[in-house]
């Protein structure tokens, strides 16, 4: 009987659902979205972006109105699947961001962060790529995932930059993957997987160091 190849074995348990626990950082604390308590703020903050810029490529939104944010954060279900974290700044005293994990699937142990939306103030900053690691640290060792997934639409140029730059690989193009704002997407595709982890981990420690940042701002590149 001819052989086939198939793939190495794999002992794996059950990853976890993301919980309500806050994940906390030197800079930056991310916590489950609380309308409350998040939205004033969020609110606010995107409001910077006079033309709707950081929407662009969002599946939704610009948001002209708070009446209308609000009901965004709540339609949307911010809680399950897609589960979702604000993320307030240490330094600004001010909750400025959103990020999610979604398609989740603990049984096989893959999960992705998307929805990013950071206001401007939140752009570039330390807060910004601490937030993303701590998302990250949690999936893989709280969590227990072994596949953490980045997607974006292929023409969105920061995004495509932003994930090569926090340590994820790029994978391919899936070509007309889907439809939003009535026009097509190509999704490109990133990835860290459980085994690339230590060696990420430890040029996101380097570059978090408080010695790393003067003046606010960075003395080396974020590198792995």
């Amino acid at each position: 009987m001819k052989k086939y190849k198939i793939g190495f074995p794999v002992k794996f348990k059950k990853a976890k659902y993301p919980t309500k626990k806050k994940l906390v950082g030197k800079y930056c604390v991310l916590e489950p979205v609380n309308v409350k308590k998040h939205a004033k703020d969020l609110y606010e903050n995107f409001s910077i972006d006079k033309e709707g810029i950081d929407w662009i490529y969002m599946p939704t939104g610009p948001y002209k109105s708070f009446s209308s944010f609000k009901k965004y954060l709540t339609t949307e279900k911010l809680s399950g699947n897609p589960f979702f974290y604000s993320i307030y700044s240490k330094k600004l005293k001010t909750y400025c961001g959103l990020a999610s994990y979604l398609r989740i699937t603990p049984e096989v142990g893959t999960i992705e962060v998307g929805w990013i939306t950071y206001a401007k103030n939140l752009q570039k900053t330390v807060e910004a790529t601490e937030a993303m690691f701590l998302m990250m640290k949690n999936a893989f060792e709280i969590l227990g995932y072994r596949r953490y997934e980045w997607k974006c639409d292929s023409l969105n140029k920061r995004s495509n930059k932003a994930a090569l730059r926090l340590g994820f690989k790029f994978e391919g193009v899936f070509r007309q993957a889907t439809i939003y704002k009535k026009r097509n997407r190509d999704t490109s595709w990133y990835a860290i997987i459980d085994k690339d982890w230590n060696k990420i981990k430890k040029g996101y420690q380097a570059f978090l160091k408080p010695s790393n940042f003067k003046n606010s701002k960075q003395i080396k590149k974020l590198k792995f």
